[in-house]
């Protein structure tokens, strides 16, 4: 029974010094040393070093001359990711998307067609930082009249922030909002009227 017991505790102290201590120093070494930018977060840094954002987690942003995100219902809070847990027949969902439905409408001046369901409706965990093209490009026309230019220089600029299906096949096109604004401003920077409701100045 001594000899038992002895054989388990050594079992015991040698799984907690692999799997507790050898195991995660080798994947945090490995992560640190060949996806060092993904393992601190995906963060967008200024030129001073100061942070933006990270290109995981959704931010708001308002102005004329922005890419709107998708909707958050956590108000874009990284630290209470959730979403609304609305069944798609819920009367306070439905209300909810009619509403944006016609705020989208009005704000981009868009009578007719679809309006793409990611600007109308929130995503699981509240934070989605991307977009379909096509819920670009339905805010392009508004994006290239605030910024002063045409509707062909934004979409340029879209498409070279256009990320393909990962691997070729898994998932959907899809637009890192934070980046394509990042790039909006540093290739077409905004007129001086529409100076405002930037979130990451």
């Amino acid at each position: 029974m001594t000899m038992d017991l002895v054989r388990g505790v050594r079992f015991a102290m040698a799984t907690m010094l692999l799997f507790g201590g050898a195991y995660p120093f080798a994947v945090w070494g490995l992560a640190q040393t060949a996806f060092r930018h993904q393992a601190q977060g995906s963060l967008v840094m200024r030129a001073d070093g100061s942070i933006i954002g990270s290109t995981l987690i959704a931010q708001p942003f308002e102005g004329e001359a922005y890419v709107h995100p998708r909707p958050s219902a956590v108000d874009y809070n990284a630290a209470s990711t959730g979403g609304t847990n609305f069944g798609p027949t819920n009367p306070d969902h439905l209300k909810a998307v009619g509403d944006r439905v016609a705020a989208v409408r009005q704000r981009e001046m868009f009578t007719s067609g679809a309006i793409p369901a990611d600007l109308v409706t929130a995503s699981g965990a509240g934070l989605d930082p991307h977009l379909s093209p096509a819920a670009v490009d339905v805010q392009v026309a508004r994006v290239a009249r605030a910024r002063g230019v045409s509707v062909d220089v934004v979409r340029q600029i879209v498409a070279a922030h256009t990320e393909p299906p990962t691997f070729g096949v898994l998932g959907r096109s899809r637009v890192n909002v934070l980046q394509l604004n990042l790039a909006l401003d540093a290739d077409v920077p905004r007129r001086a009227d529409t100076r405002q409701d930037s979130t990451h100045e």
